[in-house]
């Protein structure tokens, strides 16, 4: 019998732990033959960072050239043998859409994908590690050949990266394994029993990168889960065809896959566990109940090395350029054909990511002003056992800036409510618009399966040893433990006793935390540090090791 309680015993990946220790690590712009994510989103997967931005207008191409800089040097740190190899094949998946983008300027169009000059400044950062351009391989399943009016096309050439646009046939027809697509087996598939993505992706020893849009969609949001959608071949990467539909791939799908997600959303909607599902009709709940099946079916083969959501600015409306906005200066959309139903950009100024699709997504709902216990996704996700998180509240979300990251309750953040048509209550009496927010109160405590983390007892402090290879970038990443909330001061003194730097001197929650130490102007040497909270204390010291 599927309970909401059962949610908690499905989830198979078990609770995720707070790193032990404070850990002082190099961070720092030197190809070494390897490249690692920072080792303190390394050592959290649990955790979703947040980068704040101050971008005022979303056309100023070159400040959102410089974040995507920014956070790419930050989030992206050379590595050692247990990296990854300079080498690497790097897939990309960046959310693009090009329907109708000749009809309407750059600036209503450019809010519908994942920003090309943000994305130029992440490649251009992962660049300055050694890994070369041609070694990055933006690949998105075609619509045409209207990626020019995004920039898309200017961008890929200017960064040097390879964007192929060339996808034009099907599996058995016009498309070549190996060259074109891989196939990719399906072991615990609901829907598919193998499925076809465009090469190079999850070819062996490939990493590949998910870049995603902050906006709204008939699933919710699009983000990090629904954005891998497009690295499918035809097809395969119809994921949002009814339920009812086999979409021409009988002979790659599970035995009775349609009857399975039939009895399957059947299930669900006599226990009335996921909210929502009752809505009827083809764009019901049905729907949803197909689209996540096939969507978890793909993930659970599709491992990212990150995955992050440029929200700089997000959009409302169906994830074009529809919406529930009467056009004005402010609307992007069609003031003649669509006067009334045009869709909006909003300054949301965040880059959302963690290596945990589920967990960022969740907090991508939460931020565009939703409640995610109200999407079933989310809930399928744990009863496959391929998740247990659904509390944005009981996820570690840490604040990105300068280099640093801040446990920050998610409440903290500000919302910018995005409007979706996502499972419309207009039926059974119901008069909720077409495009609504799905902010409803929520009960995460009877399915979450996220754990309290255990915090210890004292403050605990481990260094670890430092590559401080690059004098241009002489910042040393500190990550430190907190028993408790309070007013945390870590001083690092020289063999005299003088204080050197404060890197932190503020209030901090209890948990894991990292902060920046220059070392600029310090020779080669032992240093020692102290940290202290609310009458705790640890002291310990640390070697500062530079190329002699």
């Amino acid at each position: 019998m599927y309970t909401r309680r059962s949610f908690l015993k499905s989830a198979a990946i078990g609770a995720l732990g707070l790193s032990p220790a404070i850990r002082a690590l190099g961070a720092l712009r030197q190809a070494s033959g390897f490249f690692s994510l920072h080792p303190f989103i390394e050592n959290h997967p649990e955790a979703v960072f947040i980068m704040p931005t101050s971008i005022v207008d979303k056309m100023d191409a070159e400040i959102k050239l410089k974040a995507g800089l920014a956070f790419g040097r930050s989030v992206f740190v050379p590595g050692d043998e247990s990296g990854i190899p300079l080498s690497t094949s790097i897939p990309v998946k960046i959310n693009l859409k090009t329907t109708g983008s000749d009809r309407f300027p750059l600036r209503d169009i450019i809010g519908t994908i994942a920003d090309p000059s943000f994305c130029e400044g992440v490649f251009e950062g992962m660049k300055e590690l050694g890994i070369e351009g041609r070694q990055i391989h933006i690949r998105e399943n075609p619509r045409g050949d209207s990626f020019g009016p995004y920039g898309i096309i200017d961008m890929t050439q200017r960064a040097g990266v390879d964007f192929r646009t060339d996808f034009q046939g099907e599996v058995g027809n016009g498309m070549e394994q190996g060259r074109d697509f891989n196939w990719a087996d399906v072991p615990n598939g609901v829907f598919f029993k193998k499925i076809a993505q465009l090469e190079p992706i999850n070819t062996p020893g490939s990493w590949m990168l998910n870049i995603s849009k902050f906006k709204a969609h008939g699933m919710g949001m699009t983000l990090c889960s629904k954005n891998l959608q497009g690295m499918l071949t035809r097809p395969f990467t119809h994921l949002c065809a009814r339920f009812n539909d086999d979409m021409g791939l009988s002979p790659y799908l599970q035995d009775n896959a349609l009857t399975s997600i039939a009895q399957s959303y059947e299930h669900h909607l006599k226990l009335n566990i996921i909210p929502r599902w009752d809505r009827p009709g083809d764009n019901g709940g049905n729907w949803q109940e197909a689209w996540s099946h096939r969507t978890l079916d793909h993930l659970s083969v599709t491992p990212c090395g990150l995955n992050i959501i440029e929200g700089i600015y997000g959009r409302d409306g169906d994830c074009g350029n529809i919406g529930p906005h009467p056009f004005d200066e402010d609307s992007v959309g069609d003031p003649v054909s669509s006067p009334d139903v045009t869709a909006r950009d909003f300054m949301s100024n965040y880059i959302i990511f963690g290596k945990d699709i589920f967990r960022t997504d969740i907090v991508g709902h939460w931020l565009g002003g939703h409640e995610p216990g109200n999407f079933g996704f989310f809930h399928l996700a744990i009863e496959r056992g391929m998740s247990n998180a659904l509390d944005p509240r009981k996820i570690p979300v840490y604040r990105w800036e300068n280099g640093s990251a801040t446990l920050t309750p998610v409440t903290d953040f500000k919302r910018t409510p995005l409007l979706t048509y996502y499972l419309q209550r207009d039926y059974n009496g119901g008069i909720e618009p077409q495009y609504h927010l799905c902010d409803e109160p929520f009960d995460y405590s009877l399915v979450d399966g996220i754990e309290e983390p255990k915090l210890p007892e004292k403050p605990e402090v481990i260094v670890l040893s430092q590559n401080m290879l690059n004098p241009s970038n002489p910042c040393a990443s500190i990550e430190y433990r907190l028993p408790m909330s309070g007013f945390v001061r870590l001083e690092i003194r020289d063999d005299r006793g003088r204080i050197l730097a404060v890197p932190v001197d503020d209030f901090r929650v209890g948990g894991a935390h990292m902060a920046l130490w220059d070392t600029n102007n310090c020779p080669p040497g032992a240093y020692t540090y102290r940290l202290r909270i609310n009458g705790f204390e640890q002291k310990g010291t640390l070697a500062l090791r530079k190329p002699g």
